[in-house]
Formats: C-alpha cells, structure tokens, sequence
C-alpha cells in the first residue's frame, strides 16, 4: 500500500480563497470605517473620533444621549451585548429611524451603516421622548 506525503497536496486554491475572502473583509473594514467617520460628522462630533478605539464608543454614547459611565457596561459580558442593543436602537431615532433601522443595523451591518450614513436620513440629537431612567 503506497501512502502519500501531505506535502505534495497543492493548496493552491485554498490560498486563493482564503485571499478573496481577505480581500472582501478588508474591503467591508473600511467600508464600515467610512461610515462610522460620516455618521459621526452628521451628528456633529469629529470623524476622526470613529478611528480611536475606546474613545469612539465615548462619543457614540454623547451622540445617543447615553452617560459616559456607560462604557464599564461595555465590558461586563453579555451585559454588553443587551447594552449594543440598546445603543444601537438609540442611534437608530437619534437619527429619526425607527425599530426597522435599528434591525437593518443589528442583522445587515454592511448594508444598515452605510444606509445611515450615505442616506438621507439627519440627525435630530438624543431620543428624548421617553423619560428612561438608566
């Protein structure tokens, strides 16, 4: 019985796919980066803000009308997933969308930012209307 080497398997295509896939990230990365900077400049906050780490999530707390505090809920695991949620809901009116948007955010990102912030949609500041008491 002949057995065959695993270095003679050409892997070629395997780096191939792994390069497209590579590329399409990449391409999404940046994508998404250009929305973040565009959507922070609709509200009036810097674009640069959405580069830095840690502080980009300060002023998207400023953006939503959310304490600064809130960044320590951020940390806390599966805390921080209920806590996007909630952001990300907070962002959608903040810009006048609704619970649509906020879906479109949450299950679609590469489609849903760049909808807010290439598309008409203004900012129109914290979501005010409900009194919340966190």
């Amino acid at each position: 019985m002949e057995y065959q080497s695993y270095e003679s398997v050409d892997n070629s295509g395997l780096m191939a796919a792994m390069g497209v896939f590579a590329f399409i990230y990449l391409g999404i990365l940046v994508l998404m980066l250009i929305s973040l900077w565009k959507i922070f400049t609709k509200a009036g906050k810097p674009g640069w803000a959405a580069i830095v780490p840690i502080y980009n999530l300060i002023v998207w707390l400023e953006i939503v009308g959310k304490p600064t505090w809130w960044i320590i809920l951020l940390i806390i695991p599966f805390v921080n997933i209920v806590i996007f949620i909630m952001l990300t809901h907070q962002l959608s009116l903040s810009f006048g969308q609704g619970i649509g948007m906020t879906l479109v955010l949450l299950f679609v990102p590469f489609v849903g930012w760049p909808m807010l912030a290439f598309g008409s949609a203004q900012y129109v500041g914290p979501n005010n209307l409900v009194s919340q008491p966190i």
